[in-house]
């Protein structure tokens, strides 16, 4: 089971590490990372997607709560949150392919951001499943090359 997790954590040396460290020290992966400030300068919000059941999620957070620098630890539960995700995707393109691509990318309200003459470089984001049926649809033109930001996630109360 997937568990989006946020943890505000003072903007201090060594803070990321020693996350990434209880992950890592006790066999728990992490799907994604996204850490970017907020609005206190001091602090900065991180984002994880990991995987586990009930029992692991709840070990994961008693833990991230001892860690030192981080101030407030959150699992958010399903439709209790609004999240995004940003993806850049290079797409091979010819003359025949260009325009339904570019007709996709404005149905997804996509961004294109760079024109080649063999490719388009597009902009979307949105929750989860829409990139992922986005990146679906583009895989028949064939992907180049592609990047994603993770999940950033806020609660919505």
């Amino acid at each position: 089971m997937r568990h989006t997790i946020s943890v505000l954590v003072e903007n201090k040396f060594g803070v990321l590490t020693r996350v990434a460290g209880l992950f890592s020290g006790r066999g728990y992966n992490i799907d994604t990372l996204n850490v970017a400030p907020t609005l206190e300068p001091n602090t900065s919000r991180m984002t994880i997607v990991t995987r586990g059941d009930d029992a692991t999620l709840e070990q994961i957070v008693k833990q991230l709560n001892k860690l030192v620098d981080v101030l407030k630890v959150e699992d958010f539960r399903e439709n209790q949150y609004v999240d995004r995700e940003l993806v850049l995707v290079k797409v091979g393109v010819d003359s025949d392919s260009r325009a339904e691509i570019m007709q996709i990318t404005d149905i997804f309200r996509g961004k294109i951001v760079d024109v080649q003459p063999n490719s388009l470089t597009i902009e979307i984001t949105g929750d989860e499943s829409k990139v992922e049926k986005f990146l679906e649809l583009m895989r028949t033109f064939g992907l180049l090359d592609l990047t994603r930001t993770g999940k950033v996630a806020l609660p919505r109360s």
